[in-house]
């Protein structure tokens, strides 16, 4: 498998960043109807748990992602990792930021290039999917 880069790494993390800008808007303007406020978190949430739980899960790659050209998938079979694992990895990131958030850095120093969410839920990020088919879950 071709791990990607870290920087690869982060420039997908930014594109999906994007998604939370409507729940960013919806929590600093002041002065917005509180309906509207709770729209645009809830649109914001909404896309993000598309993008990065379920497309990510599903297909390997989140919005971010295929901007940069790259998969989330399983680091034994190759696969996309399935919704629910995908979901997981988001919180495991938590992990990363818990040690001083080295362990957002770890891609840079490790072989297979994983932060320890990865290494806790078995996954990499590569260049190129094995397989590109949906999975289930």
């Amino acid at each position: 498998m071709k791990y990607a880069s870290w920087i690869v790494r982060v420039g997908g993390n930014l594109v999906d960043g994007l998604a939370v800008v409507p729940l960013l808007v919806a929590t600093d303007v002041s002065g917005l109807p509180v309906g509207v406020s709770v729209v645009l978190g809830a649109a914001g949430v909404a896309l993000t748990v598309y993008s990065r739980w379920y497309l990510a899960g599903r297909t390997g790659q989140s919005w971010g992602r295929r901007v940069v050209g790259v998969y989330l998938v399983d680091d034994r079979t190759g696969q996309p990792v399935g919704v629910g694992r995908a979901a997981l990895r988001d919180v495991a990131h938590l992990l990363d930021s818990l040690v001083l958030y080295l362990g957002w850095l770890l891609p840079v120093v490790t072989a297979k290039r994983q932060t320890i969410a990865d290494m806790v839920c078995r996954t990499v990020v590569v260049r190129e999917a094995l397989v590109e088919a949906p999975v289930a879950g």
